[in-house]
């Protein structure tokens, strides 16, 4: 595993960037128009199969150009998925709550000095689910998998610890500020209210040496955060 700089890490931050700036703001307003259908729909198709799908297939490339082959001892030594210890559990459910405190805190900043801030991105709107729209749902799901997936294994199995190799204990600040950069297309609004995501889900995983905790902080923030918009509860 060869380390992964400063040039590079970033020109591959920015790639992802692009490519999820031109699935939001052009290939998902031009089918919802055709289609005619409400966009989340096709944020779901389009985010799920244009942008996630492309970064396990690049993070599988990269992973064939090392030389590493698709084994158990692979997921486990090299992209750490690793078996979840009580010190892993204790700092992603700290990590969990200190990322729900600050990012409470900072929705009501924003709501303060900004009276029209709105950090749902117009193709994310979504009107509380009734009975005829529950199949929304489903097709929600495997967006999610491939969400929590794609990223995970691409940016905090394939990438970071390659990044570690060069940056060592300050990758964690590195990786924050390119995933930040990855998620520019969302808008200002949402962007400032992920920020403690963005920043303390990388210096977890990194300091557990553990990509399931990225995973489950990833995951439970968005899984259950989703469920409860479309089902009108907040």
């Amino acid at each position: 595993m060869k380390p992964l700089r400063l040039m590079p890490s970033t020109l591959i931050f920015v790639s992802a960037a692009m490519l999820l700036g031109v699935m939001t703001h052009l290939c998902l307003p031009f089918l919802s128009e055709v289609a005619g259908l409400e966009s989340i729909i096709f944020w779901f198709i389009c985010g799920g199969l244009g942008v996630f799908t492309p970064l396990i297939i690049a993070g599988v490339m990269m992973l064939r150009k090392e030389g590493g082959k698709f084994t158990k001892e692979t997921f486990v030594e090299r992209l750490r998925f690793r078996p979840m210890t009580r010190r892993d559990w204790r700092y992603s459910l700290l990590a969990l709550v200190v990322i729900g405190l600050l990012t409470s805190g900072i929705m009501i900043a924003m709501q303060v000095l900004f009276s029209d801030f709105n950090h749902t991105p117009s193709f994310m709107t979504l009107d509380p689910l009734s009975p005829g729209r529950y199949w929304l749902l489903l097709a929600w799901l495997p967006y999610w998998l491939l969400n929590i997936g794609g990223e995970e294994f691409f940016w905090r199995g394939v990438l970071l610890p390659r990044q570690e190799k060069t940056f060592e204990d300050k990758t964690w600040i590195l990786h924050g500020t390119g995933w930040a950069i990855f998620h520019i297309a969302f808008g200002w609004q949402l962007l400032v209210m992920l920020l403690p995501l963005l920043y303390i889900e990388p210096y977890v995983v990194q300091k557990t040496q553990n990509t399931w905790t990225g995973v489950f902080l990833h995951g439970v923030i968005n899984g259950p955060s989703f469920i409860a918009i479309a089902l009108g509860i907040i």
